[in-house]
């Protein structure tokens, strides 16, 4: 019932992503192909700069009115940017207008975003039994790996059943319908979840103004915060949504062969998820983020490289699988680190701010980061040194968190 929402919004996501090329032709037609998607993974990214503004507002009223109550406020928001993208008019019908609503909804779940991440993985946290929190929080990212699975799944029949043409003209819209058809369903469960026993226990709720002047007192924590899921945003969306965009234009790989990888690397990732956070309660965060992140600044570069000197469907496949195994196990570690090292008082703000802030620099532009970098070097392994970089931030951020002697990021017992 908590990560309903999280299924909804990565379900978007990922089809925004796989479906850029159509959504490019629809909405953002331009004289070359580059330009076009270069403008619609642009618009897919402003919806990641609305994430912090999110983060603190709605982040800021769940910390103040309990966590089901925000829940729902942010799933209503995320649905009217889903409707709207979903039934737009074209650009040869309504012009200028198509492109404007498709940003509208984006900045719409941008927004929602910010502090939907934050409220159930504060909420999963704060349920956990103890010494499980690690794997309980786990869930929150398991969930959109779900989305991910039957979004893939979805694109994988309407490719089979429909011809691209009229997958170009309107079959791209169906799956985006099937999230409208979902948001019903979604509600009843938000509903019916009770609030946490940690936060029928506080005895003082903060306003906005001593929110944010928690926030600026622990403006280190924040910025750590937003450096330790820079690996998890960036891995996730050049692995997932950047994927099959990656596969069709860089790699000239069929549409069939580019969603089965990613339709694999969504259960891969269901898989090691849990894991990594079970690991993490047993034998602490800190050997896990440091790890994986070690792992990816060296391998990262280098099997892009082989993917891309031997382009085909296995190599793909194991490629972005090893990826896959890295993103899987830190992010398990590491979202029950963060909701560990915040503030309680600005618990869900905390992280949602760092994690937004994160998603706005390295994630949401993953996308369009990686085609910049492979149309200006004409490396096509060229999005490994954003990986890395990225990796890089997040070993730094681990440093100092527990150099700041952040205890709680051990696991409980």
């Amino acid at each position: 019932r908590v990560t309903a929402g999280n299924f909804l919004e990565q379900f978007d996501f990922f089809l925004f992503g796989f479906y850029a090329t159509q959504i490019a032709q629809v909405f953002f037609p331009a004289q070359s192909e580059f330009a076009s998607l270069m403008m619609t993974f642009a618009a897919f990214g402003a919806g990641f700069l609305m994430r912090p503004l999110g983060a603190i507002v709605l982040g800021a009223y769940i910390d103040n009115v309990g966590r089901r109550k925000g829940l729902i406020v942010t799933l209503s928001i995320m649905a009217s940017g889903t409707i709207l993208i979903a039934f737009v008019p074209g650009y040869a019908t309504i012009g200028l207008l198509a492109p404007a609503l498709v940003l509208l909804g984006r900045l719409l779940q941008g927004f929602s975003a910010g502090a939907e991440l934050g409220g159930v993985s504060v909420y999963l946290a704060e349920m956990a039994t103890p010494g499980r929190k690690g794997f309980f929080t786990s869930w929150q990212s398991a969930s959109q790996q779900v989305a991910i699975v039957v979004a893939a799944g979805l694109g994988f029949a309407l490719d089979r059943w429909l011809s691209a043409p009229v997958i170009a003209s309107w079959g791209w819209r169906i799956p985006f319908l099937v999230g409208c058809m979902i948001v019903p369903f979604i509600f009843i469960l938000r509903r019916r979840l009770e609030e946490t026993q940690e936060f029928k226990a506080r005895q003082h709720r903060p306003d906005m103004k001593e929110l944010l002047g928690t926030l600026a007192r622990n403006w280190v924590v924040v910025i750590a915060g937003m450096m330790l899921v820079a690996m998890t945003t960036a891995s996730f969306y050049l692995i997932t949504v950047y994927a099959p965009t990656f596969g069709k234009t860089v790699l000239h790989l069929s549409t069939a062969d580019s969603l089965l990888v990613t339709l694999c690397v969504g259960v891969s990732n269901f898989v090691w998820l849990p894991i990594g956070g079970a690991l993490s309660d047993r034998i602490g965060r800190r050997p896990l983020l440091v790890g994986m992140t070690v792992l990816a600044i060296a391998t990262v570069y280098p099997a892009l490289s082989l993917l891309a000197h031997a382009p085909s469907f296995v190599s793909m496949l194991l490629v972005l699988l090893w990826l896959s195994f890295i993103y899987g196990i830190y992010n398990g570690a590491m979202v029950a680190a963060l909701t560990e090292v915040m503030p309680v008082q600005v618990r869900v703000a905390g992280f949602s701010l760092a994690y937004s802030l994160a998603t706005a620099v390295f994630g949401g532009f993953t996308p369009a980061v990686s085609m910049a970098l492979i149309h200006m070097t004409g490396d096509k392994a060229a999005p490994g040194y954003w990986m890395s970089f990225a990796a890089a931030c997040a070993l730094i951020a681990t440093f100092v968190l527990y150099r700041r002697g952040a205890s709680a990021l051990a696991p409980a017992h």
